[in-house]
């Protein structure tokens, strides 16, 4: 169930960086023991090469690529009967714990509340059926809102960018192209950026103005075969999210009346 497509997605690794990468997830409980040099040996190539391949992916070496990846391949090893562990028991303390109130206000302020301007949702894949969620939301709460998918040109976007206050994107595994493409767009016009990703580094995370953690309990499962726990909690987070800004909008009507 391991899916390297998304992990290596914009790292720029060489069909030899690729082998070796899954070479060391295929044998993550010898690895360690085995070495740079062991493992360089498996693979026809120097110790280098292993050394700058973990340094393309963002780590600082060999050592701590082993102990970042140990756990999610550990975790895409867990026998299926295990996968419902932690799927019901998700509660608002949880469910925050990688975001602050701060995010929250900045989320109210500069997305669900602007005063005239659209509000345009990008996601692909299964991350479209969960914008589409909080397209329907935002319409309901009476907010210009405008979604579109990867199926959709790039015109849709660019076209109304004039009009645009703000971007949400949605993006499981923070590594989607098209999702990447679009923010590099916004930020060039000044557009306000939120984005909805699992809790690793990731570019669309880094790319965004504001970035809202959710926990991926299945993280090299990049084509949502597994039970996830990533699309409940999202789903959870927009519910939140409406709710702190109903009670605002309460806060400020009780005042007005007062």
């Amino acid at each position: 169930m391991i899916d390297v497509s998304k992990l290596i997605q914009g790292k720029n690794l060489t069909e030899l960086d690729i082998k070796i990468l899954k070479y060391i997830l295929e044998n993550i409980d010898d690895v360690l023991q085995m070495g740079v040099r062991e493992i360089a040996k498996e693979n026809y190539t120097s110790p280098s090469t292993v050394i700058r391949l973990a340094q393309k992916l963002g780590y600082t070496g060999f050592i701590d690529l082993y102990y970042q990846l140990l756990p999610m391949v550990k975790k895409a090893a867990v026998d299926l009967n295990d996968y419902t562990d932690g799927l019901f028991s998700i509660n608002q303390q949880d469910l925050l714990k990688d975001q602050t109130l701060q995010d929250v206000e900045l989320f109210i302020s500069n997305v669900l509340s602007l005063p005239q301007k659209h509000i345009f949702i990008y996601a692909t894949g299964f991350s479209a059926i969960a914008g589409e969620y909080l397209y329907k939301k935002l319409l309901v709460l009476g907010r210009k809102a405008t979604i579109a998918t990867g199926t959709d040109s790039i015109g849709v976007f660019e076209n109304n960018l004039q009009d645009i206050g703000a971007l949400v994107v949605i993006s499981k595994s923070g590594e989607t192209q098209q999702v990447i493409e679009k923010l590099t767009i916004a930020n060039e016009s000044n557009i306000f950026t939120v984005s909805f990703t699992k809790e690793t580094k990731n570019r669309v995370a880094e790319l965004s103005d504001l970035n809202f953690k959710i926990m991926d309990n299945n993280k090299l499962d990049d084509r949502n075969m597994l039970p996830t726990v990533f699309f409940p909690r999202l789903l959870m987070l927009f519910e939140y999210l409406m709710k702190e800004y109903l009670q605002l909008l309460n806060s400020d009507k009780n005042k007005i009346e007062l």
